[in-house]
């Protein structure tokens, strides 16, 4: 969403709409000086959300004439944006925001304060006047839509006063899929969301704007966490579990074991790089969720690496200390491992699609397969048991008979 401080001011709202063909169309990636309202003298297409800005600035008075358009994402949406004066931020941006009125239906144009409380969701946004000197604003719908629709565009218009020699605004807009009542709930959070700001001159129409990480590096950095993360590490522990009792595999099960997870951490150890790269390249675009996974499980993989290599010998007494570290480190990386490449598929907008299917499929296939590994070790340990039970009756038989038989 957005921010503005009193120095810069900024805005209105506007309508939803659908552009027509013809003079007035603001397609994505597009601007046109020519609206509804009037005609600007400069326009910019906007990164993200195919929005565009147009505007025209009178240095005289320090006078900003502005429109911005973009689009709903759903009947019950709503559109909206703003100005910060210190940064392209959400928190304390002044915006207005347009969606539906629930009661009668026609469209709404209400003016909101963003604060920290907002952004962390510890309230929810409630309208109130803006601390800016608006000098005009209106709202028109562009034919044919009367309602606002999926894919309906806004226009929001409106004449401000700025601050003397101050032409650099902030911008900051998003849209969202529901409004409570009168309150509009939090927008989608992928990427081109998060990274819907950016800093516009309005003398030159110089922008700059976060850039975003291309879809193919999203893709190898989810296609490599989930297949390290997210598979090879749970089979390499899977294996040290399950195959190290049977003693036909002698040491086999070790170096397989060995084999796997090294192959897993070096996988997940590049898909963790290319996530701080892709975050040193989008600034303003932060998913803390998971960001603070990936960190646990990239930290809990390295010191599973480390403690490889200060392995006490099987004779060491210290030996059973270090394998109850080495196992409890390890099945907390396997666990965050995967909670995170859950967090993985929702931050790609990828929560109900057929990769998020195939992936629970391996998985659970990986989880029954375990299971049935569990309850068949757990079998052949009770029988184990059961039979050395035995043995040690039948030594204790002998042993009586031979005494007896002594005397």
């Amino acid at each position: 969403m957005w921010q503005q401080a009193r120095g810069l001011l900024l805005v209105a709202v506007a309508v939803a709409s659908v552009v027509p063909d013809g003079a007035g169309a603001v397609a994505a990636g597009r601007c046109t000086t020519s609206t509804p309202v009037k005609a600007y003298d400069k326009c910019i297409a906007l990164p993200t959300q195919g929005a565009a800005l147009a505007w025209t600035y009178d240095a005289r008075n320090a006078t900003l004439d502005a429109a911005f358009t973009g689009s709903f994402i759903s009947p019950s949406g709503w559109v909206a944006w703003g100005v910060n004066a210190d940064a392209p931020a959400m928190t304390g941006a002044r915006v207005l925001a347009a969606f539906s009125d629930p009661s009668t239906g026609a469209l709404l144009a209400l003016p909101f304060v963003l604060s920290q409380d907002v952004k962390l969701q510890a309230s929810p946004l409630v309208s109130r006047p803006l601390d800016i000197p608006l000098l005009a604003s209106s709202a028109s719908l562009l034919a044919p839509a009367r309602t606002v629709r999926d894919g309906a565009r806004v226009t929001i218009a409106a004449t401000i006063r700025l601050s003397p020699n101050r032409t650099r605004v902030h911008l900051v807009w998003n849209r969202g899929l529901y409004v409570q009542g009168y309150s509009p709930t939090i927008h989608p959070t992928d990427a081109s969301d998060l990274a819907s700001h950016a800093t516009v001159d309005i003398l030159t129409t110089a922008t700059e704007a976060s850039p975003i990480a291309s879809t193919a590096l999203q893709w190898l950095h989810g296609s490599l966490n989930a297949l390290s993360w997210g598979l090879l590490l749970p089979v390499g522990a899977a294996v040290a579990r399950y195959l190290r009792p049977c003693a036909s595999t002698g040491p086999a099960w070790f170096y397989a074991h060995a084999a796997i997870q090294a192959t897993g951490y070096t996988m997940g150890a590049a898909g963790f790089t290319l996530g701080l790269v892709m975050g040193a390249a989008s600034p303003g675009v932060t998913y803390k969720l998971h960001r603070g996974l990936g960190i646990a499980a990239a930290t809990a993989g390295s010191l599973q690496t480390l403690a490889v290599f200060f392995r006490p010998k099987t004779t060491n007494r210290y030996r059973k200390y270090w394998k109850s570290y080495h196992h409890l480190v390890g099945y907390g990386c396997v666990v965050v491992g995967v909670v995170n490449v859950f967090q993985g598929f929702e931050v790609m907008g990828l929560g109900a699609s057929y990769w998020k299917l195939g992936y629970c499929l391996a998985l659970a296939t990986l989880i029954g397969a375990c299971v049935a590994l569990e309850v068949n070790a757990w079998v052949v340990f009770c029988r184990r048991q059961q039979e050395e039970k035995l043995m040690r009756r039948e030594v204790e038989d002998v042993v009586v008979k031979d005494r007896a038989g002594a005397f």
